[in-house]
Formats: C-alpha cells, structure tokens, sequence
C-alpha cells in the first residue's frame, strides 16, 4: 500500500453544491484535491500506470482533480478525498496476475461425460411408451 506525503497534494475549501439550506450558501464544507502525477515522488512506472487511466478527473496536464462533498463537515471531506486519492492509487499500482492456459484432466472428461450420459438417459426415459 502507498501512502502520499501531505506535501504532495493540495487542498482547498470551496462551496458544496445542493441543498442544505443556509448551512450550505455560508459554509465552505466541500474539499477540492489536486495530486499533481509528474510532480509526485511516485515511480516513474507508476505514474506512467496513472496517466494512462480512462478517467475525466485527470487532466492533460496530469493534475488528479477530486472533489469531495459528501458531508456535512470540512474534516470528513478531507478525509474522504485522502482516502479516495490512496484508493485510485493503489489500484494503478495493483497488477493482476498472469494467467496461463490449462487443459482439463482425462478424469474430468470422463466424469463430464458420465453425467451427460446419465442426464441423456433420464431425458429418454420420458418419452412415450412404444408398443400399444
């Protein structure tokens, strides 16, 4: 897991949007994040990773822009957005593993064989009775 350095990113207070009444048009509760990818002490892979990624919030530029203004206070925002920019990273930063062709054992072909034989014979077994 990385964790980003609080010198690395930027934080500003602005205005949340929607209601909330008079709390809202006072109080600047909603937090902009802006993690700037080149600048970052990151591996030169990793950012490489970042500034591939089909997402709007990143710019050309290479600025990652988060807008965190779920709550209703400036601390949780934060947190919120920290949170988020560790999430997005550490996902960039997470390779799956390489996968490689197998082929089915000659017992589980025969087991899958057995079954639609047995499966094959009840299904006859439904079938009009011949003779009268």
């Amino acid at each position: 897991m990385i964790l980003i350095p609080e010198s690395e990113y930027e934080l500003t207070a602005i205005r949340a949007q929607g209601a909330g009444g008079q709390n809202v048009n006072k109080v600047s509760s909603a937090i902009h994040l802006r993690f700037d990818i080149p600048a970052s002490s990151l591996s030169d892979w990793l950012k490489e990773r970042l500034m591939h990624l089909k997402d709007s919030r990143i710019t050309d530029e290479g600025v990652l822009v988060l807008k965190a203004q779920q709550y209703r206070t400036q601390e949780a925002n934060k947190k919120d957005a920290i949170k988020r920019l560790h999430e997005i990273i550490n996902t960039a930063n997470f390779v799956k593993p390489m996968r490689y062709a197998t082929r089915p054992s000659y017992g589980s072909k025969q087991r899958r064989l057995e079954g639609k034989t047995i499966r094959g014979q009840i299904k006859q077994m439904r079938g009009k009775i011949a003779g009268d």
